[in-house]
């Protein structure tokens, strides 16, 4: 048996993996265990343990559903063969963060991130339309800074930690933030704490907040503008002006730091030529401010990625970039970035093609999955193992196309294979999204201006008073 999660499209491996857990906690899991405990004390068969799997709440067995197609290939539905099966299979959800992890397993190798980590939030309010976690982890669920507090002094103890992450998906919008920081130095300051903050947005109030954790050197700073012209943003909703991006990297500048890491997404909806120069433009202005700031040339590194359009977000029907537009685009930014002090980086558009492929596929890929893996693709997570060719060869043989799955355009009444896994987001929400995108209009944070309706307050408290307030 194995289990997956809704964090990717589930469907590519349907036909090797027997269930999945849709949603999130232990206690779904206890469930799960509960019943394979008891079918195995009845000696039950494989079919019957998963039709009372099926009826545990957010769990997803793909055999127990036909999915059909039309004549020209394309997803037509997807309808149960049992039961006990449901037609949708709600997301489990959290009304509150579970107890952190505080006695994890230490490596006895060096890892990439060898600190403590502790989850001071779940999900999202800030609504950026390519952002998958950001909208399936809704609603927002903070931990207690009382509990953050106790944790740390835990870990410190329990592992021999002086490095700990406070992680999040925008770690400065937790509320107290700052007393937080202050408080855990305080209180652990004979340990030679040290913390790490993940994922901030870009302002002044971030730069202030990092440099309090700064006790030595200072490190590079990491910040994702995601798109360089301020209209391409909106479309995105990253509301972020180019007159905050510049203020927050002279700020940075100002205090003292040198290095600075950009993350841009090429390819992005409604993206022009314009929009690219926009990125070039943008990073050679904050060169100047840096030159300005402390007389030298700063640091800055740029890491372009490609957008790669998501199951459950109002881009879920957008088709990616192609590559000849990809490397246009590259060679666009390499030209207009040539200075000592800017490095460039991307990854292969081939590459980026094949997460698409998978995150919008149907059932019928998992056959493509299986015969790539015979053909020796096995760890290409790492470059120097992933084999281009091996994919391809492997669609040629079950009959698919990858730009099928991936560079084609989908209109919003078609049916999509994975419209049966209910994350809670309704349906109309995503397409007012995608609709406000194409006129380049900008959503509201739901947690600090107004509830969005985007569907969740039908489940959770908190949604359910946001929902009030407008209704």
């Amino acid at each position: 048996m194995a289990g997956g999660s809704c964090a990717l499209n589930p469907e590519p491996m349907s036909d090797f993996i027997d269930f999945f857990v849709i949603g999130e906690g232990e206690e779904v899991i206890t469930e799960v265990l509960d019943c394979l405990r008891d079918s195995k004390a009845h000696d039950e068969g494989r079919k019957r343990l998963l039709e009372r799997l099926a009826y545990i709440p957010g769990i997803y067995v793909p055999c127990l559903y036909r999915a059909e197609y039309d004549a020209d290939g394309f997803f037509r539905e997807i309808s149960p063969l049992t039961p006990a099966a449901s037609p949708k299979i709600e997301r489990r959800t959290l009304n509150q963060l579970p107890p952190p992890p505080k006695r994890p397993v230490v490596p006895y190798i060096e890892t990439v991130h060898d600190r403590a980590t502790i989850e001071i939030q779940r999900g999202c309010s800030r609504g950026c339309r390519f952002c998958q976690a950001g909208n399936i982890y809704r609603p927002v669920r903070e931990r207690p800074a009382g509990e953050v507090l106790q944790t740390a002094g835990e870990l410190i103890a329990n592992c021999g930690y002086s490095d700990v992450s406070l992680v999040s998906l925008s770690s400065s919008d937790y509320p107290g933030i700052e007393e937080l920081v202050a408080s855990l130095f305080r209180r652990y300051k004979d340990d030679n704490l040290a913390l790490s903050l993940p994922s901030l947005r870009i302002d002044n109030f971030s730069v202030r907040l990092l440099d309090s954790l700064a006790t030595h050197k200072k490190p590079g700073l990491t910040f994702a503008p995601e798109a360089g012209s301020t209209r391409l943003r909106q479309v995105i909703n990253k509301n972020t002006s180019e007159d905050s991006i510049l203020q927050t990297a002279t700020e940075a500048f100002a205090r003292g730091w040198r290095g600075l890491k950009l993350y841009f997404m090429l390819g992005l909806p409604t993206e022009t030529t314009g929009d690219i120069e926009a990125i070039i433009e943008l990073v050679n202005r904050i060169v100047l401010a840096g030159k300005k700031s402390a007389g030298s040339r700063p640091q800055i590194r740029i890491s372009l990625s490609t957008f790669v359009p998501k199951p459950h977000t109002p881009f879920q029907w957008v088709a990616q970039d192609s590559k000849e537009n990809l490397d246009a685009k590259h060679e666009m930014l390499t030209r207009g970035l040539r200075q000592k002090s800017i490095r460039l980086s991307w990854q292969e558009p081939s590459t980026s093609l094949l997460e698409a492929v998978l995150s919008r596929g149907d059932r019928r890929l998992g056959r493509v999955i299986h015969l790539a893996w015979q053909k020796g693709s096995i760890f290409d997570g790492w470059g120097e193992y992933f084999h281009y060719q091996n994919w391809l060869d492997a669609f040629d043989e079950a009959g698919l196309e990858p730009d099928f799955y991936a560079r084609r355009q989908r209109p919003l009444d078609e049916p999509l294979p994975w419209s049966h896994i209910d994350v809670g987001l309704r349906e109309g929400f995503l397409k007012k999204e995608y609709r406000r995108s194409q006129e380049n209009r900008v959503t509201a944070d739901c947690r600090y201006q107004q509830c969005n309706a985007c569907g969740l307050e039908r489940w959770h408290n908190w949604c359910r008073a946001k929902y009030r307030q407008i209704s």
